[in-house]
């Protein structure tokens, strides 16, 4: 008995101090917080990265849409004469794409590339196109364009499943835009670190496909800005 005794002494003791710190609520909220902390923050810093991701790449979008517009329209001559477009024409166009991705740092982050593409044949019955010329600005010269280089012929048209193709005697201006995303926090949680968007306009007047080097007059000297 004294053995059983002595043996249950300590027991007794445990649950003596153990109770009070049980029955003591002091302290839980701050635990609780402790918990969910790391969970709000990454919910947080998460929902941030996803907003600034879509919303970059919704800016790379328009400047590739807008880019593909002005390119559409670019060109020098009369209602009754077919226009003209020369390699300044091309320059302002590229310089306003930058100056539209503002802090976006587009050409140090990126790469931005312009196709002309145009039917082989005019009738084209066989529905084959080329590419006639291409003009480039961006640091990011590794990257050279996904759906085909200057001088490709007898293509089917231009931009992935989703063809592009030219009307008759005229031509579509094919942007691609390049861009490698920088993460607000870099984690592997983060989006894929580049994006790339395309656009396409047929050119809206009548433009002179033949003048020039392949369609693109440079009486200035201005810098060609070739891929």
């Amino acid at each position: 008995m004294t053995a059983i005794a002595a043996s249950a002494a300590p027991l007794a003791a445990l649950r003596r101090f153990v109770r009070p710190v049980l029955a003591d609520r002091r302290g839980v909220q701050l635990i609780e917080f402790a918990i969910g902390l790391p969970i709000l923050t990454t919910l947080s810093l998460g929902g941030a990265e996803i907003t600034n991701y879509a919303t970059t790449r919704m800016r790379i979008s328009q400047v590739a849409l807008q880019l593909a517009d002005n390119a559409a329209r670019m060109g020098n001559g009369t209602l009754l004469a077919a226009k003209t477009i020369t390699e300044n024409d091309i320059n302002d166009a590229l310089t306003g794409a930058g100056q539209q991705a503002g802090n976006l740092d587009l050409y140090k982050r990126g790469r931005v590339i312009i196709s002309d593409l145009e039917p082989m044949a005019n009738p084209n019955t066989d529905k084959k196109y080329k590419i006639v010329w291409q003009r480039c600005r961006g640091d990011k010269t590794s990257h050279a364009s996904s759906y085909g280089v200057a001088g490709a012929t007898n293509i089917s048209g231009i931009g992935g499943k989703s063809k592009f193709n030219a009307q008759d005697d005229n031509a579509t201006m094919f942007v691609e835009v390049y861009y490698e995303y920088k993460p607000l926090i870099r984690t592997a949680l983060s989006p894929s670190t580049t994006m790339v968007e395309i656009a396409a306009m047929s050119v809206r007047d009548r433009r002179d496909l033949t003048g020039g080097d392949k369609g693109v007059y440079n009486t200035a000297n201005a810098p060609v800005s070739r891929c």
